[in-house]
């Protein structure tokens, strides 16, 4: 499609791309312990789209940037889209460094921009992308108009998620730190995050002035109660704290490189040496140590579910029970999702069947002790996750219960899921009996089921062939076997 729309030109891709439907569904997810924001869902192909396009925008954009800025730097080696290397640790690392080069009665600003990605101009973007590919105009019009119908047709703001819109947002910022080097401010960058370093007070009020005039510029402000004045050696103590203080096992924990890659070549001896280094670890007064505090540290939480799969089995157990337990997942309430991530792995992981049955009463027990934490939309996705090895009653009735009373798109594939799964041949012949209430991707959903059911799927695959490779169709489909839909059904029968 997107050699079609190059060689169509500008107009004939504004015209193309306004006629598209783009699929997509706003979903809660938890950001930190006491609040919330809203990500975008998108269908599956544009989504894809939506990141190639972003790929090519990095790659190009990448040798404009500074190396002040930490957030998402593009790499072209190895299989991860951005260098993992680059990271919120780092950029505090690298502001310590500042530090050490700063005067005695330095003053460092810390502060961050408010409700970022909600406030970004589209046509800005479009303006930067053309700056970026003079020779390639249609490029912007395909991102603006995606844009556009991702925040239905307002013209600022970013979905939040996805690949392409960490790509937009540092293309846009890119423009605030050049300005501030221009400027001849000392600073640091991770995503919307500023860390500032001046002479002294007057300076810091200065520079803080500067960034604030920049963002300004492009329809952003500061967040003022996030923006602080500190002197450095009380800015390196915080930091210290940050990363880690003097915590042994936490600071060992922190600087494991959970990362594996089951594709390298040494992958069997990398999987043993992360094994071998987590075992050392008092994995168990690690969370005793979060739980003790009244506000955790969401690294610290991630890592220990991270770590669950090469825990000895009855560790294992002893991690999650302290985990999933009522209480203490209120505790770890902005943690939820990874926690359910190291559970699903755990759970799928043969090695240990041994516990299996007793993670998956722990699994059950959750509705029962934190339906509250189940009310956000990505909380409900990562426990539908973890549901599907194995049905029980009281799972059954989640999912019957969940399904029936209302959900987004996004919820509603998730229990087909779980029913697919569990190969539950009566709400496929119920699902079947309502295949036209149901939407595009709930549909699809049911047609990867319907493998699973023998006879009852394949007639149900025979009657509505035809029907789904029309209703299916993307909106610039040129027919034949490279629709969306034949590869889909394609893929279906693999």
């Amino acid at each position: 499609m997107s050699a079609a729309v190059a060689r169509g030109g500008k107009e004939f891709a504004v015209h193309k791309f306004n006629e598209v439907s783009f699929f997509s569904e706003r979903l809660l997810t938890p950001a930190g312990p006491a609040g919330f924001r809203v990500t975008t869902k998108i269908h599956p192909f544009w989504n894809f789209y939506f990141n190639a396009l972003g790929a090519a925008i990095a790659e190009r954009h990448e040798p404009h940037r500074s190396d002040r800025a930490h957030s998402y730097r593009f790499s072209d080696v190895g299989p991860s889209f951005f260098d993992a290397s680059q990271s919120w640790r780092k950029f505090k690392e690298r502001t310590l460094e500042d530090c050490l080069s700063a005067p005695a009665n330095a003053v460092v600003v810390q502060t961050d921009v408010s409700s970022f990605y909600e406030h970004i101009y589209h046509h800005r973007i479009q303006n930067f992308i053309d700056e970026l590919f003079p020779d390639s105009p249609t490029i912007s019009v395909q991102v603006d108009r995606m844009l556009s119908s991702f925040a239905s047709g307002r013209s600022f703001g970013l979905p939040v998620g996805g690949q392409c819109s960490r790509v937009l947002a540092e293309l846009l910022m890119s423009k605030i730190d050049q300005r501030l080097t221009d400027e001849g401010v000392v600073w640091r960058r991770y995503v919307d995050d500023f860390v500032l370093v001046a002479e002294n007070q007057n300076s810091a009020y200065r520079v803080l002035a500067v960034l604030s005039h920049a963002l300004a510029d492009y329809g952003l402000s500061l967040n003022k109660t996030k923006t602080s004045f500190l002197a450095v050696p009380h800015y390196v103590e915080l930091v210290k704290v940050q990363l880690g203080g003097d915590d042994e096992q936490s600071n060992a924990l922190r600087a494991i490189d959970l990362r594996f890659d089951p594709y390298s070549d040494t992958a069997e001896a990398d999987y043993e040496e992360l094994k071998a280094a987590v075992q050392h670890l008092d994995v168990m007064r690690l969370v005793g140590g979060e739980l003790e505090k009244s506000q955790p540290d969401n690294f610290i939480v991630t890592q220990v579910s991270r770590t669950l799969r090469l825990l000895a089995p009855p560790i294992a157990l002893e991690v999650c029970t302290a985990l999933l337990t009522g209480v203490n997942m209120h505790s770890f309430r902005a943690s939820f999702s990874k926690i359910l991530r190291g559970v699903s792995q755990l759970r799928d992981e043969p090695e240990y069947v041994t516990i299996h049955e007793a993670v998956d009463n722990l699994l059950d027990s959750v509705p029962l002790h934190s339906s509250h934490l189940l009310s956000v939309d990505s909380n409900c996705l990562h426990y539908l996750r973890a549901l599907r090895f194995r049905r029980t009653d009281a799972r059954a009735k989640y999912v019957a219960s969940l399904y029936a009373s209302g959900h987004t798109e996004t919820v509603g594939r998730a229990c087909i899921d779980c029913w697919r799964s569990w190969k539950d041949r009566d709400r496929f012949i119920a699902l079947r009996s309502r295949w036209a209430t149901c939407g595009a991707g709930e549909q699809r959903m049911v047609w990867l089921a319907a493998t699973e059911f023998g006879d009852d799927g394949a007639y149900m695959k025979k009657q509505l062939r035809a029907s789904v490779l029309s209703a299916w169709g993307l909106g610039f489909d040129s027919g034949g076997t490279d629709q969306f839909a034949s590869a889909y059904v394609r893929w279906c029968e693999q």
